[in-house]
């Protein structure tokens, strides 16, 4: 039972032989393969970034590191025993606001992220002029303890016009 056919007929049957093989070859074959490919190129693009990411962070790792060490030394060359209560106390007398000092009230904490200890004084001066204050607070800021005034807040004294208060937060690492 052979089937008869004309040269075109058989033609045609190749010819759509050839197409349906081609389709099966291209939607087993390279479709796969194109996907695959393109799956690829996303998942190496977000391995660039990534490592771009990584990068930057080391580089950020690497200053804060420096930073700490460079902390490290000037904090192990204070004096011993250093506190902060004592050292305002001292730059007090310094500036000559040491008999407007209304209160300082001396606390720690401890930073739950990273475990460092700070030192904290809140403390008020009451009735002073504005040098006294600038006076004090560059000596405060300035020192070589890394010491610095975490919060300000400055008021006008009620009846004397030339006259402030001003309650201050001062902080620093213990070591």
């Amino acid at each position: 039972m052979a089937l008869r056919m004309n040269k075109r007929e058989q033609l045609s049957v190749c010819v759509a032989g050839l197409l349906i093989l081609a389709t099966i070859f291209y939607h087993w074959g390279i479709v796969p393969f194109l996907e695959k490919r393109e799956i690829m190129e996303r998942q190496l693009a977000l391995k660039k970034e990534s490592l771009e990411t990584l990068i930057q962070l080391k580089g950020e790792y690497a200053r804060v590191l420096n930073k700490s060490r460079n902390l490290k030394s000037i904090y192990s060359g204070r004096e011993k025993g250093f506190t902060l209560f004592a050292f305002l106390e001292n730059l007090a007398v310094k500036s000559g606001v040491d008999k407007h000092i209304d209160y300082m009230k001396p606390s720690t904490s401890v930073d739950k992220d990273s475990k460092v200890e700070f030192s904290l004084v809140k403390m008020k001066l009451k009735g002073i002029n504005l040098s006294q204050l600038t006076s004090y607070l560059y000596l405060v800021e300035t020192s070589k303890n890394v010491v610095f005034v975490k919060r300000l807040a400055i008021s006008r004294d009620g009846k004397k016009t030339d006259t402030i208060s001003a309650v201050l937060d001062v902080e620093t690492v213990n070591t």
